[in-house]
């Protein structure tokens, strides 16, 4: 497998098509910068901002300021489809399934949501919150900037509520409130059960605040894991059992608060099948 590639931001000296340029630089066959540009790992500099550079014969023009990461495990790396759930046209919400990013990194976007999203409405989306990569479930996007700006100030509010299930480890009986920070940040959850198995509980999360990990962790520290939170606690062959299963916010254009819940067959079960 071809070893990392990096070729940091470099300007432009003379008119070139972006392909051939990012191939003189970095070594790679024509056809596999066409792929690591087609998949984001491309980049060019406008208006000092950076953005990815996916059109493999743009001409690149002199003082043109480029970049491009390359990494093999990135770019073969392969993701589940999400499923629509709702169309608003200024938003739309999202069956995000677990193994897909909520966005990409330098080294490419093609295993993220956004992009998934943006390729399957030809439409342009912005990304206003996240769910964690091993988690399944509900996600917003918006399609345009005022629409983002809506939502994104509605999460920072907290005025978005949001609603999960997760499996746990233990006998989980009594409700939780949890306030321990998150990396040195607040952080918010309130626990309560839904129903108890041998060894495992469901039970309902829903969070004020929106810290990294934030569920995973205070669940871990009151001394019920996750079921196959391979960080928290152990794996599982089920992989992470945490999902967003509804969703309520303001609707960007009429203000009408609307509720998106994840379909009973994806609900997480308890391992004896018990909802």
């Amino acid at each position: 497998m071809t070893a990392d590639i990096e070729v940091p931001y470099t300007l432009v000296e003379s008119e070139v098509v972006a392909v051939d340029l990012f191939s003189e630089l970095s070594g790679l066959s024509r056809s596999r910068v066409k792929d690591a540009m087609t998949k984001g790992a491309a980049w060019i500099e406008s208006n000092g901002r950076p953005q990815r550079l996916r059109r493999a014969k743009r001409s690149l023009q002199p003082g043109d300021k480029i970049a491009l990461y390359y990494s093999a495990r990135v770019l073969n790396a392969e993701a589940p489809a999400p499923a629509l759930l709702a169309d608003h046209e200024s938003f739309s919400v999202w069956i995000k399934p677990a193994g897909l990013m909520s966005s990409g990194s330098r080294y490419g976007d093609h295993c993220a949501i956004d992009r998934a999203v943006e390729r399957e409405l030809d439409r342009p989306t912005f990304l206003v919150h996240r769910l964690d990569r091993f988690a399944w479930g509900t996600m917003v996007v918006a399609h345009h900037r005022q629409a983002a700006a809506n939502l994104a100030a509605q999460f920072e509010q907290r005025s978005v509520r949001k609603i999960y299930h997760a499996v746990v480890a233990g006998k989980f009986t009594e409700a939780l409130d949890l306030n321990s920070p998150v990396d040195g940040k607040n952080a918010i959850s309130h626990i309560r059960p839904i129903e108890q198995g041998t060894t495992e509980s469901l039970v309902e999360v829903i969070i004020e605040t929106g810290r990294k990990h934030q569920i995973r962790y205070h669940l871990a520290e009151a001394g019920f894991p996750i079921v196959g939170d391979r960080q928290y606690g152990s794996s599982d062959a089920r992989g992470l059992q945490l999902a967003a299963v509804a969703l309520e916010l303001a609707s960007p254009e009429t203000e009408e608060r609307l509720c998106f819940k994840l379909p009973a067959a994806l609900l997480p079960r308890l391992s004896d099948g018990t909802v």
